[in-house]
Order: structure tokens, then sequence, then C-alpha cells
């Protein structure tokens, strides 16, 4: 069961309804669950730090905005998140917190919910305050101690003496800052603090790493110094070694909680003689006399012992960071042989769909052959059915049989021939489909003159083709015949047809009324 809570559920909602994927993760980075921020949310975030179009400004605003919530895992969530990412995230992000007046103010920050909080939030604020003083001494040097080159060649072996004794106070105030979180392994008592810890253990080996490099190139300079300069020099050193014992004591802390001893660095402290030759050299150049006055000779063996101490030191503080970043590069190929893998999974299935397809498709049989069964033709009469398809002779041919209701459709009888046809009787009126005959002596009036005398005989005549009689008969009416007699003249029909058509449109009338 998720451990988030229900302000959580509704501030991802919210900015999943404004868009914004990146607010979305920080506050799914900063739940209420007890427990460290979830990888794949910081994964994204220090993806989003290397993407051109994402507003650096935004993400840094919406982690300050959860620093404001009043729950003590919130707020140490959300510092969590932001060190990470000015750890491991593109150098544009901590660039913009160096540039910022003000960064987290959480000095008064005190949760009184219970007594985890009051216990918590005691080391949100050192937190806080050591992530503030990183962000300050990159304002200050412009670059990260943590990820500056080492070695020989590195930034601090090779710095000019004035430029030496200015940064290293900034570096010595920042290793102040982590070694004030000062917890217990007593202390460390959920996945949050934990985790705030571990970074502050990887953070303490790579910035004492620096620290003891400029250390080593302050040594090698401090007998060709200016009076003031060995003055400063030397005071340099004695923190130095004050902050190596404080150094020691939080690494045994990372070992009583289970980090591999391999992992933790072995610090070889400097001989006791080198100081007194330091403060020897400094009360000869201020005009002191000196009780036991060494010589050149012996000043030199002091100082390569020294060297050679911190030197080892410095080596053993690189075995350690060599270490985890083979152990990065390792887990980074894992995952990337599990996403290969993957993705060759996939393309293996969209390669091979046929099995699932087969077995889904309708119209398949068991074997995995696709039916071949005859469509249906819509169009084919039922007398064809049964009987393979073929093109039709003529257009009539397409022409389906219609038979109209009695009781609804009124069938209006085929026009008789214009120029004197006939009605033939329904059982003539199939079309032939092999061919069309036209009787053109009936049409030209070319027939015999027997032959129009029985037309005329059997009444069948029309003169005017039926077109002034749009009387309709139905299907089980009989269309009336008009007979004439063999005597009457053809003239006389015509009379009485324009006779019946001057009444039917009221030109008798209308003259009447004018």
């Amino acid at each position: 069961m998720s451990g988030q809570s229900i302000t959580d559920r509704i501030a991802a909602a919210q900015h999943s309804v404004t868009g914004s994927a990146v607010s979305k993760t920080v506050c799914k980075a900063t739940t209420h669950e007890i427990m460290g921020p979830k990888k794949k949310h910081l994964d994204y975030l220090i993806q989003c730090t290397n993407e051109m179009n994402v507003n650096i400004p935004q993400l840094a605003d919406s982690l300050f905005e959860r620093t404001a919530n009043s729950s003590w895992v919130v707020v140490f969530k959300s510092l969590i998140t932001t060190h990470q990412l000015m750890v491991y995230g593109n150098e544009r992000f901590i660039q913009y917190l160096a540039s910022r007046n003000t960064l987290f103010n959480l000095n008064n920050f005190l949760d009184k919910s219970g007594l985890q909080g009051y216990d918590m939030s005691t080391f949100i604020r050192r937190y806080s305050r050591y992530l503030n003083e990183k962000a300050v001494s990159y304002r200050q040097v412009a670059f990260d101690f943590t990820k500056v080159k080492r070695g020989s060649d590195g930034v601090m072996r090779t710095m000019s003496t004035e430029k030496l004794l200015k940064t290293m106070p900034i570096i010595q105030i920042q290793m102040d800052a982590l070694l004030d979180f000062n917890v217990s392994a007593n202390e460390l008592t959920n996945g949050v603090i934990n985790a705030a810890f571990m970074l502050l253990f990887k953070d303490a080996i790579r910035l004492f790493a620096a620290y003891n490099e400029g250390i080593i190139n302050l040594l090698e300079k401090y007998f060709d110094m200016k009076k003031n300069q060995c003055k400063e020099a030397l005071d340099i050193y004695k923190k130095f070694l004050t902050r190596m014992t404080r150094i020691s004591e939080f690494l045994k802390v990372a070992e009583q909680v289970g980090i591999d001893r391999g992992d933790i660095p072995d610090l070889s402290q400097a001989p006791s003689s080198l100081l007194d030759a330091l403060e020897q050299h400094l009360a000869s150049l201020e005009g002191k006399k000196v009780k036991d006055s060494s010589t050149a000779a012996s000043r030199a063996s002091t100082l390569s012992n020294a060297v050679s101490s911190l030197s080892n030191t410095g080596m053993s503080l690189s075995r350690v960071d060599e270490r985890e970043k083979q152990a990065a590069l390792e887990e980074e190929q894992a995952r990337l042989k599990a996403l290969k893998e993957q993705r060759l999974r996939e393309l293996a299935k969209k390669s091979h769909p046929s099995a699932a397809t087969t077995a889904a498709s309708p119209i398949s049989n068991s074997g995995g052959n696709i039916s071949t069964t005859a469509a249906i033709d819509l169009f084919s009469t039922p007398g064809s059915s049964n009987s393979t398809s073929k093109l039709p002779n003529d257009l009539l041919d397409l022409q389906p049989t219609f038979q109209p209701s009695m009781h609804s459709i009124s069938t209006v009888p085929p026009a008789a021939n214009t120029w004197g046809g006939f009605n033939p009787s329904p059982a003539t009126q199939a079309p032939s489909s092999a061919s069309l005959n036209v009787d053109f002596e009936s049409v030209f009036g070319t027939k015999s003159t027997a032959t129009a005398n029985s037309i005329i005989d059997s009444g069948d005549f029309d003169g005017l083709g039926g077109l002034l009689k749009p009387t309709v008969a139905l299907q089980n009416q009989t269309q009336p015949t008009s007979k004439q007699q063999p005597g009457k003249l053809v003239g006389e029909d015509l009379d009485s047809s324009l006779a019946n058509l001057v009444g039917n449109l009221g030109i008798g009338n209308g003259s009447a009324k004018k």
C-alpha cells in the first residue's frame, strides 16, 4: 500500500492538470512517505537539468516551495532532492542556486507534530545550512570542490600562492558546515535521514580530497612565502589538523551504520614534527629567537615526510572515489542491458503477431487458415443464388423485380405510343434480355390498312397516346377502355378530349367571371 497522503495526490493531480511534468515529479519525490526520494524520480529530474528546454529556475522554485511545508518529511526530502541535483545534475542547476541572493531559510524550522519531528528538525536546519554554504562556495570560486580535477596536475595542486590563500578558507567553511551535521549512528533511524547522510558522506570524501591537496600545495610553498603569507598558511594548517580529527569521527559513524570498509578511506596524519618546523620558520621571519635552530636539510626531510603522508591520504580518497564511479558505471551498464533486452522482446512480439491475430480472428478456422467461403451477392436474383455469378447481358438485367403493395402504392399504366401505337398487354411487358424489338411500322404509320382497322375495331386505339387522361388504376383493377363505334371519326374523340381539358382547367369559368 502506498504511503502517499491525500495532499500528495492532490498536489500531483494539480500539476498534471497544468501540464507541468517537472513540478509533478518534484511533488512525487517529496511525498509524506518516510523514505528517501525514489530513484526514478531523481533520475528524471537529473535528466531534466540536462535538457535545454527545461526551465531551471522553475525547477528550483518548485523545490523551494516544498520546503515551505510544515511536515519535516517533505522538507527533508526537498533538501535531499536539491542536494542530488547539485551533485549529479547539470552544472546549470548549481550555477542558478549560486546566483540567487537567498536560498533555504530554515534556521527556525520546527515540526511540532511529534517527537520525531522535533528531532529531525534539528538536522534539517543543519543540512540546509550546508547546502547554502555549498552554493555560496560555488559563487566565490566558480567551481564545485567535489568535482574538481585531482592529482599532481589538479586544480588545487597547481593553484598560485595568492589564490590558494584565498581559496582555502572557503573550503574550510564548507567543510565545517558539513561536519556540523554531527549525527550519531543511533540517530540514523529512518530512510530520510539515512539518504541525507549518504550524500553527506560522499561529499565529505570528495571535499576532503580537495582540501588535502590544497594543504599539500600550501606546505610545498610555505618556506618560500612572505611573513604574512606564512602566518596565514600556518593558521590554515592548524585548522586542517582539527578538521582531520573531526572527519575521522564522521567516517567512524559511516562504518557503524553499515557502509563497506572498502568505501571508507584511510586518513594518515602528518608527523607532529612538521608543525614545529612551520612555527620555527615563522618565528625566524618575525625575528624571534628560536631555541632549536633546525637546518635546511632537516626541514626538507620533515616536509617530504608530511607531503608523502598526505599524498597517501589523497590516494586513499581517490581509490574510494574511483570505486564509487566504477560501481555507478556497472549499475548503468546493467540498466542499459535490461532496457536492451526489453526492447528486443518488444520487437520480437511485433515481428510475430500472427499467432495472436489468427486466434482472435473471427473468419479463421482451427488450422489457422483464412476461410474462403463465397461472399453473399446482394444484387443477385433469387433464381441465380445457387448458380455461379455471371455478368449481365444488358442494363435491364440489373433492375430487380419490384412488386408494390396493393393498399399503399398505386401503379400507373404504361403510356401508349405517342405516334399512334398501342398498349401491350402485361404478358408482353417483360423485356427481352437478348434484344429490344421496335415496331417502326406502327410508329410511322406504314402498316397495312387491315391491321390498322383491326386495331381500331378492338378498341385499343388512343389518338393522344393517353397523355390527356391521367387516370390511375390499381393492380387489381382493370383499365377501362373507351370503345368507339366503327362509324365515328377520330376527330370527335379529339373534340371531346379538348372539352374535358377545358372543363378541368376551369377556363370557361374564368371567362364567365370576366
